[in-house]
């Protein structure tokens, strides 16, 4: 059994609302083959630090990404169809780890 936001947690980046630069930034680094070796999302909750962190981690595994058309800018979008993305959807791969420090930890020992 699914929480809902699971169930309804967007896949793709344009089904993100309301983190346009954060998605710009994290499309550009891709486009560009300029990806970091470590990301940290902060904020306070809600505000879509796991999603995008998800579909980012997604994107850049997809065997077959896919062009978003409508944007302005080159966005690759994950396919949601290939192994690599099926098995992050399900949390089934090894190397994606999603780590919730502020609930397991504390803030203050990151």
């Amino acid at each position: 059994m699914l929480a809902l936001y699971q169930k309804y947690r967007p896949k793709k980046f344009s089904e993100v609302a309301g983190q346009e630069h954060v998605i710009r930034t994290l499309t550009n680094a891709i486009a560009n083959k300029r990806i970091g070796h470590a990301y940290l999302f902060t904020g306070p909750r809600g505000t879509g630090k796991t999603t995008l962190a998800r579909i980012f981690s997604k994107t850049i595994n997809c065997l077959e990404p896919i062009e978003n058309k409508k944007s302005s800018a080159l966005r690759l979008e994950p396919c949601n169809k290939c192994d690599n993305c099926k098995a992050i959807l399900g949390n089934k791969t090894l190397d994606i780890i999603e780590i919730d420090a502020a609930s397991h930890t504390g803030v203050d020992n990151i």
